[in-house]
């Protein structure tokens, strides 16, 4: 990868011996300036790929970012154990040298604060961008709201908090399912409880994690299982936070997308990193109202303004009309348009690879294309037809391994990424692996190592979200197959009518089983009664 920096030689050189050990690690990074001021901190969820993006393509970069690149003379950073304690750990970073382009590169009002009025009897945990001098605890600010919010739905599980004052008669389902305080044991045991969470989020997570799982042995010990049980439970969803990915989109949450990228980059030997992805489908109705439907994935994350449906061949032929998507496709107008793929991945099995991949050398267009088989989720790659580098498969296939299976049908690989999975199941989002296969493949410095899991759940996500957007087109066919009834057929009776019929009674049957009372509320006694009259002399037919 060629590291592109606008400086002096002797920077130059350091800088880019520097990036080169940066590692595959979440964690936080500072960039200083010549005179070795800090001027912006950001954090990451692979270093890696991150802080070497400021000194890559500088294409589609707006002005104040070029400006910070031009000003880095160094970089340093901080290796944090996950994502979460990135995020905070920013904050904090942020907070203590206040750099200058962490104001300027974001507008003020994204930064996000906690709050938490201690002074309160029942405190309440919430979030504000606005943060005001009344008392309460503000900790921030947070970069990421999104983010925030996702660890602090699962930090509610450890250190149960009221979102907003109880009222009497109010339900009790968070406290039943231990998200909120039992009102049962006080206001002063609840501070506590939030103190501790106060001290998590400002950085002090180890030792709090050691006081549960000793306090969880000295319950157990004095054989109080139940509570012994509820710190068990607390200490879990505490791991298990720090295994999440909080800088994710909100459609995908449970897997890193800069990993999953970069790994899927190096097994199918990418040059650089497919920052946009084209998923494909086909689907039908019956055989008829055929539709195709392109997805599109930038840096992982799903951009639906991109999306795109392509009206193919009646004929209920995959092959075929996965060929002609990918044509059309791939017209220089639509290359021009809607600009150019960095990989193509198609639902289907073999056929319609080969489909895809002729329809592509047709158009003379250099795109990888690859395909994901529905059965067993196992992907396909053409030894020659889908344009990748197979040095790494073929390393792969020659030291067998626990996390990946690769065997040759013909011209093809079959990828298989979860070995040890059983029942992945056609269009399945919970493909799971295993806590502990997971903890190890993000924490082996193996450079053959690959986060398995997350391509996978990365290629479910882009061919799920292929497939409901090719259904979508089908189920507002029947929706308006379903509005189209014998209402449009009563003479005087126009589309808003008729909207504020169905939207009322939901349903023909619902209209005709109103009573004229009910249809003049609605419509009017006049239109009333040409409704009721119209649906009776239907239904005696």
């Amino acid at each position: 990868m060629t590291v592109c920096i606008s400086y002096n030689d002797t920077v130059n050189k350091r800088l880019q011996q520097k990036l080169k050990t940066l590692p595959r690690t979440p964690g936080v990074y500072f960039h200083k300036s010549a005179s070795g001021e800090i001027i912006y901190v950001g954090k990451a969820a692979v270093l890696k790929n991150r802080v070497r993006q400021y000194f890559q393509d500088s294409r589609g970069r707006d002005n104040k970012t070029m400006a910070l690149v031009a000003e880095i003379a160094d970089t340093d950073w901080i290796e944090t154990e996950s994502e979460v304690d990135a995020l905070f750990l920013e904050s904090e970073m942020v907070k203590r040298y206040m750099p200058r382009y962490n104001v300027l590169l974001r507008d003020d009002k994204s930064q996000m604060y906690v709050r938490i009025d201690m002074k309160s009897e029942w405190p309440t945990v919430s979030f504000t961008r606005n943060p005001a001098d009344d008392g309460a605890e503000y900790i921030g600010p947070f970069y990421n709201g999104f983010a925030l919010k996702k660890a602090l739905r699962y930090l509610r599980r450890v250190f149960p908090y009221l979102t907003r004052q109880r009222r009497p008669g109010q339900s009790k389902l968070d406290e039943d399912l231990g998200l909120s305080p039992r009102l049962s044991d006080g206001s002063a045991a609840y501070k506590t409880n939030l103190r501790k969470l106060i001290s998590y989020i400002k950085g002090n997570r180890k030792a709090i994690a050691a006081e549960l799982e000793r306090d969880m042995k000295t319950a157990a010990g004095l054989h109080d299982f139940e509570r012994a049980a509820d710190l068990r439970n607390k200490l879990s969803a505490m791991r298990e936070l720090q295994r999440r990915v909080c800088f994710g989109d909100k459609e995908f949450l449970d897997i890193s997308k800069d990993k999953a990228l970069a790994d899927l980059a190096k097994l199918l030997g990418l040059k650089d990193i497919p920052a946009r992805i084209e998923g494909y489908d086909i689907s039908h109705m019956s055989g008829r109202q055929v539709v195709a439907s392109m997805v599109v994935f930038t840096n992982g994350v799903s951009d639906r303004a991109e999306y795109r449906k392509f009206k193919v061949s009646e004929k209920n032929d995959d092959t075929g009309n996965i060929y002609q998507t990918i044509f059309r496709r791939l017209s220089e107008r639509n290359l021009k348009s809607w600009g150019r793929p960095d990989l193509l991945l198609i639902d289907g099995g073999k056929g319609q690879l080969a489909a895809a991949i002729k329809a592509r050398d047709e158009r003379g267009i250099t795109v990888p294309i690859i395909s994901i088989a529905k059965r067993e989720e196992e992907l396909l790659v053409h030894k020659i037809g889908s344009q990748v580098d197979t040095a790494f498969i073929k390393h792969i296939q020659s030291q067998p391994r626990a996390d990946i299976v690769i065997h040759e049908d013909g011209d093809i690989y079959v990828v298989n990424l979860h070995p040890s999975q059983r029942n992945a199941g056609s269009h399945s989002k919970n493909l799971r692996a295993s806590m502990e296969q997971t903890r190890n493949e993000r924490s082996t410095a193996d450079e053959n190592t690959l986060a398995t899991t997350d391509i996978v759940k990365l290629f479910q996500r882009i061919r799920d979200e292929s497939h409901r957007f090719a259904v979508s087109y089908h189920t507002a066919l029947k929706r308006q197959q379903q509005t189209k009834n014998q209402l449009e057929e009563i003479p005087g009776i126009g589309p808003k009518t008729r909207q504020k019929l169905i939207r009322k009674f939901g349903s023909v049957t619902g209209v005709s089983r109103a009573s004229l009372q009910e249809l003049s509320i609605v419509i009017g006694e006049q239109k009333s009664k040409t409704v009721a009259a119209f649906l009776r002399d239907v239904l005696k037919t």
